[in-house]
């Protein structure tokens, strides 16, 4: 039989069968994809082949947009066909869809060691309720959501260990046109967590915590949690007075991974401090040893296999 329903008719049944089975965030999130990028392209479409959703990513690529953007893009696209397509809707297609290999090389947001022994003295010199936030995504490797939701009540300083179990930010609601505060569990479900608390980091608490004894939030003064996009300015500011180069707060949580990975942490540990869903993403992101590690990784291997020192014997002949 012919299918007679849009993309667009098909994603506002799709909409609203997700509308109350995952967060309110990642509902915005998804509904924003669509009104942005996907109905001004496919809305009356009753059919999308392969041939058209290949072409819509070499624009989009064209446009300018990350990879990572059009992936997620693309993935709320074929949640929408696949939903239509369970529910007898519109007609299923296996998408496989090609993309170019990037020509740009991601560069992280990371403090260079001197930058980040300058930032880590000054906060440790004079810990505040207002920086207490800087040194927890230094230490910890913490979203600066996670920093602004943390509680008194998830810091344990007796077993020296902080539980990772919120996050809070805002999120642009299309539907309603406004930006709307939103507080919820972490980003995934790995993303609860338990860190450990440096020695620098348990002595800035314990001074913290005698500065704001009926605070419930750990940073700041008030008893609502702090923006993310005002802590992001208070960051800017520190980095300014203390003239360091700027970097995105997120940049702090880059520099606590590296530094990570630099100084020999295995990379499991790692991960698993991050909060990433597997250790791959943990691989990608921070192991890009450089030319020396790559020469002391082939010593190493000519040592265990003893031939550092063994001669050339048709060399000697």
């Amino acid at each position: 039989m012919p299918y007679t329903l849009t993309f667009g008719e098909i994603a506002d049944r799709w909409k609203d069968a997700k509308r109350n089975v995952v967060k309110h965030s990642t509902f915005c999130a998804y509904a924003l994809v669509l009104k942005t990028h996907l109905l001004p392209k496919f809305a009356d479409y009753t059919d999308i082949t392969e041939e058209a959703v290949q072409q819509f990513v070499f624009d989009k690529i064209a446009a300018g947009l990350s990879h990572k953007s059009i992936h997620d893009i693309v993935a709320v696209l074929k949640a929408v066909a696949k939903f239509g397509a369970k529910h007898g809707l519109c007609q299923s297609h296996d998408l496989e869809i090609v993309y170019p290999p990037s020509v740009t090389v991601r560069q992280l947001p990371v403090l260079s060691l001197l930058h980040h022994r300058k930032l880590m003295q000054s906060l440790t010199a004079a810990p505040t309720p207002q920086n207490i936030g800087i040194m927890l995504a230094l230490c910890c490797g913490l979203r600066i959501g996670e920093v602004c939701a943390m509680r008194w009540e998830q810091v344990d300083m007796v077993r020296r260990i902080i539980s990772v179990r919120g996050t809070v930010g805002r999120i642009y609601n299309c539907e309603k046109g406004v930006t709307e505060h939103y507080a919820s569990s972490p980003k995934t479900r790995n993303s609860v967590r338990e860190i450990p608390i440096s020695a620098p980091l348990l002595d800035a608490l314990r001074k913290v915590r005698r500065q704001q004894e009926a605070n419930i939030y750990v940073v700041g003064s008030g008893s609502t949690p702090k923006e993310p996009r005002t802590y992001r300015e208070t960051f800017s500011r520190m980095l300014r007075r203390l003239k360091i180069p700027p970097i995105v707060f997120h940049g702090l949580r880059h520099t606590f991974a590296t530094r990570c990975i630099e100084s020999g942490c295995d990379y499991k540990t790692v991960s698993v401090i991050l909060g990433h869903s597997n250790v791959a993403t943990t691989l990608n992101l921070y192991v890009h040893p450089n030319l020396d590690q790559k020469k002391r990784c082939l010593d190493r291997l000519n040592k265990f296999l003893r031939l550092e020192t063994t001669p050339d014997r048709d060399f000697q002949e």
